[in-house]
Formats: C-alpha cells, structure tokens, sequence
C-alpha cells in the first residue's frame, strides 16, 4: 500500500520541473492527482495544454486516477473550480501542494509595475486563491464530520530568494516570503482541520536555469560523490510525506528541501533588546546604543550562496 493510498491532491504548476516530480511520486503513493498547469513559459506567457494532460496520463500508468486542469491559480474563481473539479472527479479533496511560479526579474529601479503584480498575482495571490477555496472545503468537512481529525493537508513552497534575499527578484522574494509568512498564520486558523507546511526548495528548475543563466552551472553540479544534488526529484519524498497521514501533528514549518539534505527554518526572531529604564528614548542615545548595544555581536545574516555552498564544492 502506498504512503497515500487512496488520497486525492491538487498540484499547482505540476507540469514540469517540481511540480512534475511531486505528481509522479504522489501518484507512485497511490494518490489521485488534479494534475495543474497553464503550459506557460517560465515568465508567464503563453498557454499549452498538453503539459499538463501528458503528466496526467503518465500518473495514470502507475495505476492512480489523474486529471489534467489548465486555469490559472490568479483567477479566484477558477480556483474555487479547480478545488471543485477534483471534489466532482474523485468524490473528495485531501491534499493541496502550492506549486505554480513565474519569473519576471530585474533590478527594482527597474521594474516595471506589471513586471511586480505578474509575480506577485501567480506566487502569492494563488497561493490565496488555492487555500482559501481548499481551506472552506476542509472546514465544512470537518464540521460535518468531526471524526476526520485534522484530516487536510496543505504544502506551500516558499524560495531562499524571499527568506534570505536574492538580487534582481524583489517582487518574486517579496512573495515568497510571504508565503511562508501567510503559512504560519493559515496554519493556526485551520488546525482544527488541517496542517499547513512550507517546503523552501532548491533545484534545477526552469526558474533556476532558463530564467536565470548565471545559475545553470550551479545547478548541474554534483557533490564529490557524483550524487545531483539539484535534481527536483530529490525534493518531492519531504512533500509527499507532508501530505500523508505520518505527518498529522507537523504544522506550521518551514523546510528547506535540497539534495540529501532538509533544513528545519525558524523566521524572524527577537535577538536581543535594549531598554532606556523606564524613559522614552531620544534619537541621540538611539544614535549610541543601537550601534554600540543593539546590534553589536549580532550574527552575520546567512545568504542564498550559503544555504547551498555546503552541498557541493564550487
């Protein structure tokens, strides 16, 4: 039996790289599968349906029932009727991986006002628009049937490039981050019903080699072992037991997915503090101790090349 027999899953942006590696082996687990994708260049443009409908058909191979969906996570109404869609095909809905990305990179001084809602509209906004059609479906059910227990799984991804900062991608880090952000707060309002998680991935995707050539090296290289540490299969085994029953008590977490390797991720934490004894402060003894007291010993902040740099030998 498979670790999720039975189970039935929407997967945005399951076409190709993660997405296309998270269906296959949820469906390798017994998993149903509406299988999400607009068959878009990595920047958003155009439209195909045949990726999805040909990762669709390949899940079926493996013995589960699988639909292809062709919409757009940005339209709030087509997102309420891709949650449907998998309702009317298999009777239920279990699972939601947030998957879809685009790229429009470029120096904020810049940036375009498109270039910003484009990617914000498919990172965050169907990040929204998903879990808050699937988020009703879960509630209602749960209501309906308190056995289920926390019964609903839901698994955003997030990027280093929003967490730790990533030159030329204001817009896509900004909702990125907001995204792991948007996970800890969905995750306290549906914990009657569901977990909410956050994998932070790091693979060899159109994102990180089409969309950005300087990374195509990076991301081909293997460690000194000749493991592919960047390939994106290596990242959907934490996803698929995300979704399953053994993960039922996890929510809430941030988890950074790479190669052999899964980092547990704390955000934005008090480090230390500074107090003026019961007075209010003044800019010129802020001007002192900030600098002297508030900010002195504090940690390096970590970057992208350093969440990775340890995995092979550059």
């Amino acid at each position: 039996m498979g670790f999720l027999e039975g189970k039935v899953a929407i997967i945005t942006g399951a076409g190709r790289g993660l997405g296309r590696e998270e269906a296959l082996l949820m469906a390798k687990e017994g998993c149903n599968l509406v299988v999400n994708d607009l068959g878009a260049f990595h920047d958003g443009s155009g439209s195909e349906t045949k990726v999805a409908d040909e990762i669709a058909e390949e899940c079926k191979k493996l013995g589960v029932k699988a639909v292809g969906n062709y919409d757009s996570v940005t339209d709030f109404n087509k997102a309420k009727a891709m949650v449907d869609q998998a309702i009317s095909e298999f009777g239920k809905l279990d699972i939601l991986v947030n998957n879809a990305g685009i790229l429009r990179d470029r120096m904020l001084f810049n940036m375009t006002e498109k270039e910003f809602d484009d990617v914000i509209a498919v990172h965050m906004k169907g990040t929204f628009n998903m879990t808050r059609h699937t988020a009703a479906y879960f509630r209602e059910q749960g209501k309906k049937d308190p056995s289920l227990g926390v019964f609903g799984r839901i698994i955003n991804t997030a990027s280093d490039a929003g967490l730790l900062g990533n030159m030329g991608q204001t817009n896509y880090g900004a909702a990125k981050a907001g995204i792991a952000a948007f996970t800890n707060i969905a995750s306290m309002e549906l914990k009657k019903y569901a977990t909410v998680n956050c994998i932070v991935p790091v693979a060899r995707t159109r994102l990180t080699t089409d969309a950005t050539p300087s990374m195509k090296d990076v991301m081909s290289a293997t460690d000194a072992k000749g493991f592919d540490v960047f390939d994106p299969a290596n990242v959907a085994p934490m996803v698929v037991f995300l979704a399953s029953d053994e993960a039922r008590k996890i929510t809430g977490e941030v988890f950074r997915v790479v190669g052999d390797r899964v980092f547990s991720l704390i955000g934005w934490t008090t480090y230390k503090d500074i107090n003026n004894t019961g007075e209010r402060f003044t800019p010129q003894i802020l001007a002192e101790r900030v600098k002297n007291e508030l900010l002195k010993g504090k940690p390096r902040k970590e970057t992208l090349m350093d969440s990775i740099g340890s995995l092979i030998k550059m």
